[in-house]
């Protein structure tokens, strides 16, 4: 990037910080700040160890240094403005994860676009919200557009503050699915039979939440399709598992189309082969509705991740605090743009053109000087595709 194309993005921020006003996270006195300046060069510089003492009024801050990026920290500390971990004396920390699309299994980087990353990453954090709504029963989220690729979500719940590295590798664990035991999602129960002396055990996958919930879903669904096919393909659908033959299928087959009310409570003992079809969806469940969140960023009690409300150094687009019931309606490549960008061209040298989805419309970019909407030039200016055109 050339020292006229910082100048004018560095000029431009701070034009947006003036008009803007950023609400703090809880507790920001006692958290690590970081930012990284325009500075000159390919690499990046990261100013760090700040207490919001030290760097004053936040927002008398940005508009004088009109930063490229700018963090806090998920730890809360005694003394955040040390200069080493020890000496912060970390005293509990939000639990912090990080979506972003250029990780996630389902995007196929170089094919699709930014808008189509950005819709699969937003699927990703429904998938995780679950998780934490639903499975852990969390209430204080913050949810957050990052500006780039992704999304944030800050959990500030009080019986989370505290845990170790260690617990919050759990909770890792638990939202990508990884070391599921089918076995675990079962409830056994002993039961006295019928006519029999020896009492039996029936197992049932419980289907009241959780990963038990999410397999059996998915074991339903296929056993729905299965019984709406002629035998013949019914058959055949069942042998492309592995391990099962015509035998087998046969059994599998029959015992799913007697007892579909059973399976529907959860009872998978009904036959030895329905079992055994059951416990593969334990992997489906896990394929399909795991988080693929950053795993690093939510074990590390000392994170630095973004402020929302401030832009992005590499989109010029805005990090966005959400409301739960907002997410559905928001659309990143319009929201997320700054008004201050808005209603003007400037122009650019394109160094590296192509499709730009932005504000709402979709521009073909060639390479070379040319007039652009302003919230465009800084996009691909801030992502090293153009440089500002020499006065």
């Amino acid at each position: 990037m050339e020292e006229r194309t910082r100048a004018y993005l560095r000029g431009r921020f701070r034009d947006y910080y003036r008009r803007t006003e950023l609400t703090p996270p809880p507790a920001a006195n006692e958290r690590e700040w970081g930012f990284i300046p325009w500075t000159e060069g390919p690499g990046t510089t990261m100013v760090r160890h700040r207490s919001l003492l030290e760097l004053g009024d936040l927002s008398e801050f940005l508009v004088r240094k009109r930063p490229r990026h700018v963090y806090f920290s998920a730890g809360r500390f005694r003394d955040p403005s040390a200069s080493s971990m020890k000496a912060k004396d970390w005293q509990s920390a939000d639990l912090v994860f990080d979506l972003d699309a250029d990780h996630l299994p389902r995007v196929t980087l170089g094919e699709d676009s930014y808008a189509e990353m950005l819709a699969k990453c937003k699927d990703a954090l429904f998938r995780l919200l679950n998780f934490l709504e639903n499975d852990f029963g969390f209430e204080e989220l913050e949810i957050v557009f990052s500006g780039g690729r992704g999304y944030h979500v800050h959990v500030r719940d009080e019986n989370v503050r505290h845990l170790d590295r260690e617990h919050r590798r759990e909770i890792v664990d638990y939202v990508r699915g990884i070391g599921l035991d089918f076995d675990n999602l079962i409830e056994t129960e002993t039961v006295a039979g019928l006519g029999r002396k020896t009492p039996t055990e029936r197992r049932t996958l419980r289907i009241e939440g959780g990963w038990g919930k999410r397999t059996h879903e998915h074991f339903m669904a296929f056993v729905d399709d299965l019984l709406a096919l002629e035998d013949e393909a019914a058959l055949e659908s069942l042998q492309e598992f592995d391990g099962i033959g015509e035998g087998k299928a046969k059994a599998t087959l029959n015992a799913a189309r007697n007892n579909r009310e059973q399976l529907e409570m959860g009872n998978v003992t009904v036959h030895t082969a329905v079992a055994q079809l059951a416990e593969r969806f334990a992997s489906t469940a896990v394929e399909e509705d795991n988080a693929p969140i950053d795993e690093p960023v939510t074990t590390d009690t000392n994170r630095l991740i973004r402020l929302p409300g401030t832009l992005h150094g590499g989109s010029g687009l805005k990090t966005v605090r959400l409301a739960r019931d907002e997410l559905e309606e928001f659309d990143p490549l319009i929201d997320a743009v700054p008004e201050t960008f808005e209603g003007q061209e400037i122009a650019v040298d394109v160094t590296d053109g192509g499709e730009v989805e932005l504000g709402g419309d979709s521009f073909t970019v060639s390479e070379g000087d040319q007039s652009l909407p302003e919230y465009v030039a800084v996009f691909l200016m801030a992502r090293g595709r153009a440089e500002k055109e020499k006065e």
